[in-house]
């Protein structure tokens, strides 16, 4: 067997390795969203505020003490970075959802279209982490105010727009209107990657897998290089029980895996000489 076979078939078992982590992992959790959704009813008046003052509260005592005197210093200052010991205060204790509502306050001061895009991102990311279902609506809302505030400074934010649109999605409160929203950005930016990215994954969200097929075509078409397009191409063809094109996609993926890795190592070599 050659060299170049082996590489062929370690890739292959690779990528079909991915594949059934991909779907093995749960589509959606029916309980979490239950919960979700409960919890968007009870915590109507909860904002991250409190979530905030009681994590700090069960802080260890030199903790909570080193916390007061970086929040006393950022409130007292009025430089543009001051919240950032802050924001990093959080990120060190692992609570991405508390250092994004600081990174707002940064925004807050910058009065930027990026810096409330960026306090998005941290909020709308950070839902994926947190622990406490009941924090999640206060979270959406928040990546929600922020991008909203994107869009009002600069309406020519696409990135912002595409991240509104799933928050709206997500939280469930009012889906359609997020549809409603890449709608209108597919208009005059059809061949944005994140945008079709977005449509695929609402697609198999919902198991329309005929059109979570066509987005991810649609990403390949743009962008050759997004690889990971096949592994999804490879799951949606699972879940509609065709084999053949699962199988065909797990290839392309370890091809086209196997040609990147062979540039890459020609780019090294010439570095070389």
């Amino acid at each position: 067997m050659t060299l170049t076979r082996k590489t062929q078939i370690g890739l292959l078992i690779t990528a079909v390795v991915l594949f059934v982590l991909l779907f093995l992992a749960p589509k959606t959790q029916p309980g979490k969203l239950e919960s979700h959704e409960n919890a968007a009813s009870k915590t109507e008046t909860l904002s991250l505020e409190t979530f905030i003052t009681a994590a700090t509260k069960s802080l260890k005592p030199e903790e909570k003490s080193a916390y007061d005197i970086l929040l006393a210093n950022a409130n007292s200052s009025k430089a543009d970075t001051a919240f950032v010991p802050v924001v990093q205060f959080w990120d060190k204790q692992k609570r991405p959802d508390f250092a994004a509502y600081f990174v707002e306050q940064t925004a807050q001061r910058i009065q930027t279209s990026s810096a409330y895009s960026k306090a998005g991102d941290r909020y709308y990311y950070s839902v994926r982490f947190t622990k406490d279902n009941n924090e999640i609506p206060a979270l959406y809302q928040s990546a929600i105010r922020c991008y909203e505030k994107a869009i009002e400074k600069d309406p020519k934010n696409v990135d912002a727009k595409i991240q509104l649109a799933a928050c709206f999605v997500e939280d469930g409160k009012d889906p359609m209107k997020g549809i409603g929203l890449l709608r209108e950005v597919e208009k005059t930016d059809s061949n944005n990657v994140k945008l079709q990215l977005s449509f695929a994954f609402f697609s198999v969200k919902s198991q329309q897998w005929d059109k979570a097929i066509r987005r991810f075509e649609k990403v390949l078409s743009i962008d050759p290089l997004y690889i990971e397009a096949y592994l999804h191409l490879a799951d949606a063809y699972e879940q509609q029980g065709r084999k053949d094109k699962t199988i065909e996609m797990l290839e392309k993926y370890a091809g086209v895996t196997e040609d990147a890795m062979a540039d890459y190592a020609k780019r090294k070599e010439k570095k070389k000489t």
